[in-house]
């Protein structure tokens, strides 16, 4: 088994020496096939890859955008892949969201990628102090040591169903009034023969925002299976996200951004994170924007979940629609369709017969 890793070359050469001399260290004892020119990829489907991007000063890739343009353009074009990302880049901005943006378009193209696929090395480094500090080790072997065990899992990944898998829905929305809600429903219908479904809503105060209590103040209470703050997470949502096989995400688009109620769910689920990862859970998502902007939204759910969190994103992770008022989604053209291939994607990703 090969690792292909596509290295989208930098227009300024110097950018590449660092990243280069990671992947020399964490590439030694991996079999690998490397690419650089865009032009001569191979067939990508079924292949574990790693994508390689190195940033410069200013966040911008050129070879990289092209290849961007090709993910948009052809949704099979990564089908069956599965993938990590190792972004490098000479300032401390930029780096995070253009892999959040490299991983939406590759899983709307059939790729999957692993809990934590992103490793990514800021101008300073900085962002491993903790895992250097941990280990006595420089920030630089602490970078080498991230990329190699992203290249391990992203090899080692296999896709477990089950007989009867458990999913969770969590949602903020009044069902009166939800377009979200609405697909759902129409989700739902498919998914249920395949797999038991518990709903919970967070509305209207029933779930308080993370206070940032200190880390081991949040660790014993993780340890204990909740939180300082206790309500609904502890009682009901911890309890679920530890049994369930896969989540699913029901967001509106409140001006380009997770409601306030989703973001406070994220936000407390760190107290569970400290206890346990969440590896071998899959995301799922439906988004609906009332004129725009639906990417972005999930966007914000890869970099929470699945690049922090560590939930798996499974390929075409996201119905993502637009519709505005009342009903409007469900009167969509080819609507049905979609929920059905929707809902066929999910029950293939997690169930086995």
């Amino acid at each position: 088994m090969f690792l292909y890793v596509i290295a989208f070359p930098a227009q300024n050469p110097l950018d590449e020496n660092r990243v280069t001399q990671v992947l020399a260290t964490a590439l030694s004892e991996i079999p690998h096939m490397g690419y650089r020119d865009m032009d001569t990829l191979p067939d990508l489907r079924g292949k574990q890859i790693l994508f390689v991007l190195p940033l410069g000063d200013f966040g911008i890739n050129i070879n990289y955008n092209n290849f961007l343009l090709q993910l948009r353009k052809n949704t099979d074009m990564l089908e069956g892949a599965v993938a990590g990302v190792l972004v490098d880049g000479s300032t401390d901005l930029y780096t995070k969201s253009v892999a959040s943006e490299l991983v939406l378009a590759a899983n709307l193209s059939g790729c999957t990628f692993v809990g934590r696929p992103l490793v990514e090395g800021v101008g300073t480094l900085k962002n491993f102090d903790i895992q250097a500090n941990t280990l006595s080790i420089s920030l630089e072997d602490a970078y080498v040591l991230a990329t190699t065990e992203l290249i391990c899992r992203v090899m080692e990944y296999s896709n477990i169903k089950l007989v009867r898998p458990k999913l969770v829905a969590l949602h903020a929305s009044s069902r009166n009034v939800s377009n979200t809600l609405e697909l759902w429903e129409g989700i739902r219908t498919y998914l249920a023969p395949h797999m038991d479904i518990q709903e919970i809503g967070l509305r209207n105060g029933t779930v308080s925002d993370c206070s940032g209590c200190p880390y081991t103040t949040c660790l014993h209470f993780g340890e204990q299976g909740g939180c300082f703050y206790g309500g609904v997470m502890s009682d009901a949502v911890y309890p679920a996200i530890r049994q369930a096989d896969a989540i699913l995400m029901i967001c509106p688009n409140y001006n380009d951004a997770l409601s306030a109620n989703l973001t406070a769910f994220i936000n407390r689920l760190t107290a569970l994170f400290r206890q346990m990862r969440f590896y071998d859970k899959k995301l799922y998502a439906i988004v609906v924007s009332g004129y725009s902007g639906g990417d972005i939204v999930a966007r914000q759910l890869i970099s929470a979940l699945n690049m922090n969190k560590s939930f798996q994103l499974p390929s075409h992770f996201a119905l993502i629609e637009t519709a505005n008022d009342p009903g409007e989604a469900m009167a969509l053209e080819g609507i049905n369709q979609r929920i059905h291939d929707f809902a066929e994607q999910i029950i293939d990703g997690i169930q086995r017969e």
